[in-house]
C-alpha cells in the first residue's frame, strides 16, 4: 500500500502539520485490497479486546475512543488498587467490600463498563467493514469479536451481580443489629443456635446450643457445646437471674411444657411469659427474648460474656451444604434417617426412611441434615459430636474457589439460613479473623462426661474454670537455675 507523501514546505515556511494517523492504513486503508482489510480487521478486533477504545482512537470516532480508553484506565486502576488493598491492607479492603454503598457503586460502575464494552465492540465491527475482508476471514473475525465481548463484558456483568448479591445478602442477614461491643477478655464470643423452624415457631426448641469463641488477635477458634437438656443452670445478671437467683429450676406446666433444660427457655420466655417485658430491646437489636434468655444462660454456665448470636435454620442448612457442593464426613456407626419410633420398642428398621452407612461419606444437604439430627440409636452426646463435625466440615468447604464458583447459591442459602444480631460494622473484623483461623485447628469442648461433667448435675465452677483455662492457657515461664 502506498503512503501519502507529506506536502512540500512553502517558500520561507514550514510544511503544514499533518496528523500521523491520517497517513496510516488503520484509518485510511486501501479498501480495494482484501489482504489489507483482513489484516486491519484482525488488528482492530484484537485492540478492542486488549485495550477497549484504542480501535476508535486509531480508526474511528476519537472522542468515543478517548472515553473508552479513560474508562479502561480507571477500571484497571481500581482493580489494581483493590488487589493491593486486599494484600497489604486487608482490614480496609474488607471494610469497603462489606459496605453497602461501596458495593452499590461497584455494581453500577461494572454494569456501565459492560455496556460501554458492548458499544465499543459493535462500533469496532462497523469500522472493520467485514464485506471488504477476505471471505474466509469474515466469520472468524466476527466470532472472535463476539467471543471477546462475551468474555470481557460477561465478566463485568458477573462481577456486578456478585456485588449486588453481596449487598442484598448482607442487608438481609444484618438488617437490624445490636450495637458493636469490644472483645471480652480478648475474645469475640457468639452463641450458635440450631433448630428446625418447620416444627412451628411457637414450640420450637433449640436442638443445638454452642458458643464460638474467636481470639481477637490470632483468630484461634474454640467451639463449646452445651447439652440441650442441662438443668439447674445459673444466669448472668439480668431479668432471668432476678427470676431465678438460685439457678433455673424449670416447671411442670401442661400448657407450656416447661422443663429445666436450657433448650426449654424459648418456650418459657416467649410463649408463656411476656418476653418483651423481660427483654424490651431484643427485637429492636435484631434478636428475640428467647434468644436473649439463652444468651444469659450460656453466660452463666460458661462464665464469659456473649453479646451476639447466630441462629441456623435447619430448613436452610441442607441448601447451604448443597450450595457448597457437599461435605466429607467419616461416619463411625450406621445411623437411621427418620423421625423416630411411634411406640416404645419399635425397631429402627421399621421406622427409618433410610440409613447413613458407616465409613467415609460425601454427604449432600439432606444426608448431612439427618446426620446432625439422628439421635434415637445414639446418645445426645454423640449427636453433639456429629454437629460439631459438620460445623468444622462446612467451615473447611468455605474456600475462595468454592465461594466464587458457587457464590449465588451460597449467598441465597445463607440469607435463608442465618439470623443474627452481629452488627455489619463488625463483619470486616470477623472475616479478617476467619482468614487467620483457616490456618489453625479448631478447638472443641463438649460439656459431657468425657470432660468429667455430669450433664444432669453439673459443677458450674469446674465448667467455668475449664473454659478459662482453654481460652487463656498458662504461659510457660523459663525456669531459673538454683
Amino acid at each position: 500500500m502506498s503512503v501519502t507523501s507529506p506536502p512540500r514546505p512553502r517558500p520561507g515556511g514550514h510544511a503544514p502539520a499533518v496528523p500521523l494517523l491520517e497517513t496510516r492504513p488503520l484509518r485510511r486503508p486501501d479498501s480495494s485490497s482484501p489482504q489489507v482489510m483482513t489484516r486491519r480487521a484482525w488488528w482492530l478486533v484484537g485492540m478492542n479486546f486488549l485495550i477497549p477504545g484504542s480501535a476508535q482512537v486509531l480508526a474511528g470516532n476519537r472522542r468515543l475512543g478517548r472515553f473508552g480508553l479513560a474508562s479502561t484506565l480507571v477500571m484497571w486502576t481500581l482493580v489494581v488498587l483493590a488487589a493491593l488493598c486486599g494484600i497489604l491492607w486487608q482490614q480496609v479492603f474488607l471494610t469497603i467490600a462489606t459496605n453497602w454503598f461501596a458495593l452499590l457503586v461497584a455494581q453500577v460502575l461494572l454494569l456501565a463498563y459492560a455496556v460501554l464494552w458492548v458499544v465499543l465492540t459493535i462500533d469496532t465491527l462497523r469500522l472493520v467493514r467485514l464485506v471488504k475482508a477476505k471471505p474466509a476471514a469474515r466469520v472468524g473475525v466476527a466470532l472472535v469479536a463476539i467471543a471477546g465481548l462475551v468474555l470481557a463484558s460477561g465478566g463485568a456483568v458477573y462481577a456486578s451481580q456478585v456485588a449486588g448479591t453481596t449487598r442484598d445478602t448482607l442487608g438481609a442477614i444484618f438488617g437490624a443489629s445490636a450495637p458493636s461491643v469490644p472483645p471480652s477478655d480478648g475474645y469475640y464470643n457468639i452463641l450458635l443456635l440450631g433448630a428446625d423452624s418447620g416444627e412451628g415457631r411457637d414450640s420450637m426448641r433449640f436442638d443445638s446450643i454452642s458458643v464460638v469463641s474467636v481470639n481477637a488477635t490470632t483468630g484461634a477458634t474454640t467451639i463449646t457445646g452445651i447439652p440441650r437438656d442441662m438443668p439447674n443452670f445459673p444466669f448472668a445478671p439480668g431479668p432471668m437471674q432476678d427470676k431465678y437467683p438460685d439457678g433455673h429450676t424449670g416447671h411442670a406446666d401442661d400448657t407450656c411444657g416447661w422443663g429445666s433444660g436450657i433448650n426449654q427457655l424459648r418456650t418459657e420466655v416467649e410463649v408463656c411469659q411476656d418476653g418483651n417485658t423481660l427483654y424490651p430491646d431484643a427485637v429492636a437489636n435484631g434478636s428475640e427474648p428467647g434468644i436473649e434468655a439463652t444468651k444469659d444462660a450460656a453466660e452463666g454456665i460458661l462464665g464469659i460474656q456473649i453479646p451476639y448470636y447466630v441462629f441456623l435454620d435447619m430448613h436452610g442448612f441442607a441448601a447451604l451444604v448443597d450450595a457448597l457442593g457437599g461435605v466429607d464426613i467419616t461416619v463411625t456407626e450406621r445411623l437411621p434417617e427418620g423421625w423416630g419410633p411411634t411406640y416404645d420398642g419399635e425397631s429402627a428398621d421399621d421406622w427409618a426412611i433410610g440409613w447413613i452407612e458407616a465409613g467415609p461419606q460425601h454427604m449432600d444437604g439432606d444426608t448431612a441434615q439427618w446426620y446432625a439430627r439422628s439421635r434415637y440409636t445414639t446418645s445426645d452426646f454423640d449427636r453433639m459430636r456429629r454437629q460439631r463435625e459438620l460445623q468444622q466440615a462446612i467451615l473447611a468447604q468455605f474456600t475462595p474457589e468454592v465461594v466464587l464458583t458457587r457464590f449465588q447459591d451460597v449467598a441465597n442459602a445463607g440469607a435463608n439460613l442465618l439470623q443474627t444480631d452481629l452488627p455489619q460494622s463488625l463483619l470486616p473484623t470477623l472475616l479478617d479473623l476467619a482468614v487467620k483461623a483457616k490456618a489453625q485447628p479448631v478447638t472443641t469442648i463438649e460439656l459431657t462426661p468425657a470432660q468429667g461433667i455430669d450433664e444432669f448435675d453439673p459443677d458450674f465452677g469446674y465448667i467455668q474454670q475449664l473454659i478459662h483455662d482453654t481460652l487463656h492457657p498458662p504461659t510457660a515461664t523459663p525456669s531459673t537455675g538454683g
